[in-house]
């Protein structure tokens, strides 16, 4: 080859590699910058952080009840939270044996725990005014934990975890730091769908562990549907013994108060929902005539719709029923459901036809689902509960007691929805934009994170009536198998527009500090799908 030809053949492959270069691999990665403010998720209020690097001994350090807590040893919720949250710190270490090394730096001695209200709260339920709110100063020797009740020394116990990071040699740190945290809003709910496919006890109780780590406070329980009745009544059990998929795949009321208890010792209330008149179909099967028989012309067709409304055998089972729910359950709230009812059966049954027909020519089978709702509300209020419902309800007509919550769900509009539904002086719960059962290729969080819940027209009184939101994952494809990893971290995005201020909204900060998050989640046992490509630091070759 001639000198010429050799150049011009370098001077292509240079020119070649210098374009390849430049083109950009498809889903680039977002670099990779850490935070200002470390591995927060979610963000706090205020945060400072210092430079000043101060030392934990697993050995020596203790977290313990500080002086003059309303608190003390005989609170059993913060004696659980201690040992928890000691074993989050130190007990997910590669060294397994820290020795009595002498420490580099100034130690940190304690964590002191002080409960500054009166009542502690320590053995009650959490409902939707708890206080969350805690102030957490560490500096030495000694950090302090100050919240007025043990909700928020829940969640100050979560972010003192998260400001913890371990050296490449088993070493344990923690920056001097002052913080002052609350969240925005009071109901930051998860809801799990246990009758498309039943999710075992241990599923739950890890989503619970979940929940806790992101400062989510409600599990929204659908615990029945068309598909199966696996709660267990003890007023009517058939309703479980024929609605359920087998004998194996039922809550037993020991299962459903280990539950109630779980979620109590992390601050999360448990929500449950016995959804009708609709998706009832699981229901017929261990209740007798409380499905309305549908017809095909004059003759039935051998199918069943939505509960019957217009027989009073339906009311007297439904107020034994949730009677029974109401004492099994202890939030002051009970959800149900109401939404997507089907009326082609009623409208085809002729008991049904003529009941309609004699309320007048103006009366509606919408008309008729109110009537039902507003008796199912009277049994709810009856039991000294308050209702949430669908939006559906709202939208039909039914005439809802002030107390009532409506639950947005419906994509298209639902700024309007909110719009609506406050302006008539009811309070309100989004879902709309975060129904994690719908997946898709990429970073798909971003546009949970991106959501802003008050953004729909209405003054500020209106706006005060959203108590927050719900991120929903329907189990039409959710087993035990899959569901923590499609929540996770997914559903982390949504936990941080609920607590955190209006005004954080960085994405590039957020992804830092979630995947820093996620790979804290898969530590602590929680199978968080990844963000993107990557690692996390605790990964080791021969695990």
């Amino acid at each position: 080859m001639a000198l010429a030809e050799v150049f011009v053949w370098l001077l292509w492959v240079s020119t070649a590699l210098a374009a390849s270069s430049l083109r950009q691999p498809r889903n680039a990665e977002p670099p990779r910058t850490a935070s200002s403010f470390g591995p927060l998720w979610p963000l706090p209020r205020s945060i400072h952080i210092s430079s000043n690097r101060l030392q934990l001994a697993p050995k020596h350090f203790q977290i313990v009840h500080g002086p003059g807590s309303s608190a003390g040893p005989h609170c059993s919720l913060l004696q659980d939270a201690f040992r928890r949250y000691y074993e989050y710190i130190f007990g997910y270490s590669k060294w397994q044996d820290h020795g009595e090394n002498s420490l580099a730096d100034t130690e940190l001695a304690a964590l002191q725990v002080i409960i500054t209200s009166e009542e502690s709260d320590c053995d009650k339920y959490p409902d939707i005014s708890s206080d969350e709110a805690y102030q957490l100063s560490v500096g030495e020797p000694v950090a302090i934990l100050k919240a007025g009740k043990v909700w928020g020394a829940l969640r100050g116990l979560e972010t003192f975890s998260q400001l913890v990071y371990e050296d490449d040699y088993g070493s344990f740190f923690i920056n001097a730091s002052d913080i002052t945290d609350f969240p925005r809003f009071a109901h930051r709910g998860i809801l799990i769908d246990t009758s498309r496919h039943f999710l075992p006890l241990k599923s739950i109780l890890t989503n619970l562990d979940a929940m806790a780590f992101n400062k989510f406070n409600v599990l929204h329980w659908h615990i029945v549907d068309d598909q199966s009745f696996p709660y267990q009544s003890i007023t009517f059990p058939e309703l479980s013994a024929q609605g359920a998929y087998s004998y194996n795949h039922i809550y037993t009321p020991t299962d459903v108060r280990l539950i109630i208890e779980y979620a109590r010792l992390r601050g999360i209330r448990v929500l449950p929902e016995f959804d009708t008149p609709g998706h009832t179909q699981s229901w017929g099967k261990g209740q007798k005539d409380i499905l309305t028989p549908c017809y095909n012309g004059e003759r039935p067709s051998g199918s069943y719709g939505p509960v019957n409304p217009i027989l009073n055998s339906t009311y007297d089972f439904m107020a034994k029923l949730f009677k029974e729910i109401s004492t099994v359950f202890p939030d002051e709230y009970i959800h149900l459901g109401g939404d997507e009812v089907d009326f082609s059966c009623w409208k085809s049954n002729p008991d049904v036809k003529e009941f309609v027909r004699k309320q007048g020519v103006w009366y509606t089978y919408a008309k008729l689902e109110s009537y039902y709702i507003d008796k199912m509300l009277d049994i709810v209020s009856s039991v000294n509960k308050k209702s949430i419902v669908w939006q559906e309800v709202f939208d039909n007509g039914a005439e809802l007691p002030t107390d009532s919550v409506v639950e947005v769900w419906m994509g298209n509009f639902y700024e309007d929805e909110l719009r609506q539904v406050t302006k008539e002086g009811l309070s309100a719960i989004l879902a709309a934009p975060w129904y994690l059962d719908y997946i898709s290729y990429g970073q798909d969080w971003k546009k949970y994170y991106n959501v802003e819940p008050l953004n729909f027209l209405g003054c500020e009184s209106q706006k005060n009536l959203v108590l927050g939101g719900e991120a929903c994952l329907w189990g039409e494809f959710v087993d035990s198998t899959n569901l923590i990893p499609r929540l996770w971290p997914r559903a982390s995005a949504i936990g941080e527009r609920l607590w955190s201020s209006k005004n954080v909204t960085d994405l590039e900060d957020a992804y830092s500090r979630l995947v820093e998050h996620r790979c804290r989640m898969l530590r602590r046992g929680i199978a968080a799908q990844p963000l993107y490509v990557g690692f996390c630091q605790h990964e080791v070759r021969n695990p």
